[in-house]
């Protein structure tokens, strides 16, 4: 029987849907699945086959530890998703990447930690004609300090620009998309390369609310449907970051969470191939697809999804 770490976080206990039902599916599949935290110095790692990412939602504070577990997990046994992607994928600069190959991303401007907030604040202010807008770090998860602001709250919002750039993080200013008040977010899954389920998420950012501190956040999650724009754009991303990162064989898993633009088309907001909630709650018989996909990789040997390891 092949052995199966699903990979989460003390802090993430009692807050993983998706844990439970995939430990009964893998079960039911074939895999021996335990569920372990990251940062427990008591696990070997090379004891199991391979070792699925599932809630190891603190990483955000702790980047640098995680990507060095990582690295020294992916020397032992198989790392899923893969370590080039993980690498990647945990900074939300990788929607410039996907922009310059001609992904339609929600538009984002970068802020590195040596610039001026104020004047950063300005030039994209003045580049973007937008009654709202969105700040938050490159690093994070679970909305966790994001803030919507008005563009008359820009002494607030350079204020909190400062903060994260004081804390040497880079940030992300976007315009905020008045579309998500009305529809939402669609975010679409993939699992092996295969389309699952999509679901539908409602606005996460409300006027006038402070940035979230909670390392997980949601809400609003309701079962939902992926038009065929929606499913084109996702597959695209999917095929941009194979050629980005040099992918050998699909991914174990992928979200592309999706936002409606000025003119009702599906643009990027975010792809989620490291720790994503799955909403296995939301799409019955998505949890047994998924821990059945996960037995025949392992079974096949065709877990690794890389070439190029750096």
């Amino acid at each position: 029987m092949k052995t199966l770490a699903l990979v989460t976080a003390v802090a993430a206990s009692g807050h993983d849907d998706d844990l439970a039902p995939l430990l009964d599916t893998c079960a039911e599949a074939g895999l021996h699945a335990r569920a372990v935290a990251w940062d427990d110095p008591t696990v070997s790692w090379g004891r199991f086959d391979a070792a699925l990412l599932r809630s190891p939602w603190d990483y955000t504070e702790r980047l640098p530890e995680f990507l060095a577990w990582c690295t020294q997990v992916d020397r032992v046994t198989e790392l899923l998703n893969p370590l080039n992607v993980v690498r990647w994928n945990t900074d939300k600069h990788y929607l410039a990447d996907l922009a310059t190959v001609g992904i339609p991303v929600v538009p984002t401007h970068f802020v590195e930690p040596d610039a001026e907030p104020m004047e950063a604040l300005a030039a994209f202010l003045a580049a973007f004609d937008t009654a709202e807008f969105v700040v938050k770090p490159t690093v994070s998860a679970g909305a966790r300090d994001t803030q919507r602001y008005g563009r008359d709250q820009q002494f607030a919002a350079g204020n909190h620009v400062a903060r994260l750039l004081d804390r040497e993080r880079s940030v992300m200013l976007q315009p905020y998309l008045a579309s998500v008040d009305r529809y939402g977010e669609t975010a679409l899954l993939y699992f092996d390369g295969q389309f699952s389920h999509a679901i539908r998420k409602s606005a996460q950012l409300a006027p006038g609310e402070g940035a979230r501190q909670a390392p997980m956040a949601s809400g609003g999650i309701a079962t939902g449907s992926a038009t065929s724009a929606e499913q084109a754009l996702a597959e695209r991303v999917l095929a941009a970051t194979a050629r980005l990162r040099q992918l050998e064989a699909p991914l174990a898993y992928a979200r592309i969470d999706l936002l409606a633009g000025a003119e009702g088309e599906p643009r990027l907001l975010e792809l989620e191939l490291t720790e994503p909630s799955l909403f296995f709650a939301q799409a019955p018989g998505s949890a047994t697809r998924f821990a059945g996909l996960l037995a025949a990789r392992l079974a096949d040997g065709t877990v690794r999804a890389r070439m190029d390891p750096a």
